[in-house]
């Protein structure tokens, strides 16, 4: 099975193309699950990468889009959401809420709706 042919894979796609047609997934040669790595496998820096990152609120779960050269502030996140408790949603809430594993969360097409 070709890894185009996956569900998340598929899942990410169709969002793709319903938002335009010419929209493609590719496969890279290397490695891509940091944003270090992801960078060096497009040629590009770091910056230019988008990091998905899935934090658990007290009642709820959010994810951040983060510059590849930056970090995520929890303390900044509780401030901004007024929540007394924001922490990363470890690796299992990470798969049942998005339907991606660690390191591959698409920014699109989850499993549950996310804000």
């Amino acid at each position: 099975m070709s890894l185009l042919d996956k569900e998340p894979v598929k899942r990410v796609e169709k969002i793709l193309k319903e938002f335009d047609q010419t929209q493609q997934v590719i496969i890279l040669d290397t490695s891509a699950r940091t944003a270090l790595e992801a960078a060096s496998s497009l040629s590009c820096e770091v910056g230019a990468i988008v990091k998905s990152l899935l934090l658990r609120t007290d009642d709820n779960f959010i994810l951040c889009l983060v510059s590849g050269d930056k970090r995520c502030s929890l303390n900044k996140v509780k401030k901004i959401l007024n929540k007394k408790d924001v922490s990363m949603a470890d690796a299992e809430q990470v798969k049942s809420q998005t339907g991606f594993s660690i390191g591959g969360v698409s920014p699109v097409a989850h499993l549950n709706q996310i804000k």
